[in-house]
């Protein structure tokens, strides 16, 4: 197979969708890699990585996307990329379509395949190729934070640990996923009170066994969310309905009961958010005010640490590509349930339930389209 690796064109994005050690084992596999040039140097790969273990170099993305039957990305095709797209090409990136209508309906009309990192799922209920960027994003949601609470950026001043003869800060997570835990476990390090809140009591009874002291569990209901917002200085947004948007937990009147000058930091940004307030921002312009409450929501927190991002998701990812490659994307999908759940929409069909719900596309039966 022809696989294309273009470069990341989203504000300050500096992930790549694949490593030089990736490369290799495509090419050992016998298939063929074109690069961007200078796709890489933003995770710290120049392009004689690439080429030097037998991947191929082109000066252009549009030449990148014309060559490729299957392209590997990590965020998703922005506007200027929809109309390189094209019937029958495989896309192999993070989507979130649920939460972005105008990008669903160019990849329906591109009549492109569109495998989705995010949606890929294992039998136990894991999202293997998730699980990585919300390990990273978990624990930058804190870091984040804690800068913005900073009175120069804005925050209301509060040193997250506290000191000897002052309180800790409050930290409220809202939900109790890979996110959360990521983000209570760099919370509590820094010696924060932190109060995480989940619907699954069985997931609750873990986190109370595996986390520290100073981490308190919470039922997750619309009584305990907003009694603990009124005494948090960082709430952090960790919701997510796997391929479906994010439900509003957190409403734009709620705001009131906060402390100003408190942070809310939504990592469910991608999928909608699930604070009624936020919006995505990036890298550039991070952040913005709402009555009072500075609101932190990049829609690709990871990319600020790309090198750390690029070889966490690369090792997640490449397995699935080396399978896609091999047997083409029928072929794989069919011996592979994970990754089955991970086609959402093929040549103009929507196959995956989540999306269809959200704009109220029609649904087709995924077995039907292999």
């Amino acid at each position: 197979m022809i696989i294309g690796v273009p470069k990341e064109i989203k504000t300050n994005e500096n992930r790549i969708a694949l490593v030089p050690a990736g490369a290799e084992s495509l090419v050992a596999a016998g298939h063929t890699v074109y690069v961007e040039a200078g796709a890489g140097l933003g995770s710290g790969f120049p392009d004689e990585a690439y080429t030097s273990v037998g991947a191929k170099t082109l000066p252009t993305a549009d030449e990148v996307w014309a060559k490729a039957e299957m392209i590997m990305k990590v965020k998703e095709p922005i506007a200027v990329e929809w109309p390189r797209m094209r019937k029958g090409q495989l896309i192999y990136t993070y989507f979130h379509f649920a939460a972005a209508e105008e990008l669903t309906k160019a990849v329906i009309k591109s009549g492109a395949v569109a495998v989705a990192y995010e949606t890929v799922q294992l039998p136990n209920g894991e999202l293997p190729l998730l699980t990585p960027m919300s390990e990273v994003a978990g624990r930058m949601a804190v870091q984040e934070g804690a800068k913005y609470l900073e009175k120069v950026f804005g925050g209301s001043g509060i040193l997250l640990g506290g000191v000897p003869g002052v309180a800790p800060g409050e930290v409220v997570i809202i939900g109790g996923g890979v996110v959360g835990i990521g983000a209570a476990k760099m919370a509590a390090g820094l010696g924060a009170h932190v109060t995480i809140l989940d619907l699954s009591l069985d997931r609750l009874r873990y986190l109370d066994d595996v986390l520290p002291a100073n981490v308190d569990t919470c039922y997750s209901n619309r009584h305990n969310i907003l009694e603990a917002i009124r005494h948090a200085d960082l709430v952090v947004g960790a919701v997510l309905l796997t391929g479906a948007k994010a439900p509003h937990l957190v409403k734009r009147a709620d705001l009131a009961l906060m402390k100003p000058g408190s942070v809310i930091v939504d990592v469910a940004v991608d999928q909608g958010g699930c604070v009624e307030t936020i919006k995505p921002t990036t890298h550039e312009n991070p952040t913005y005010f709402v009555d009072g409450i500075l609101h932190y929501a990049v829609a690709n927190m990871p990319g600020g640490v790309p090198r750390t991002s690029t070889l966490a998701l690369t090792n997640a990812t490449l397995p699935y590509a080396l399978k896609l490659a091999k047997h083409g994307w029928k072929a794989a999908c069919k011996a592979d349930r994970a990754l089955m759940l991970g086609l959402n929409v093929v040549e103009g069909k929507v196959v995956y339930p989540g999306v269809a719900e959200a704009f109220g596309l029609p649904l087709v039966d995924v077995e039907s389209v292999l």
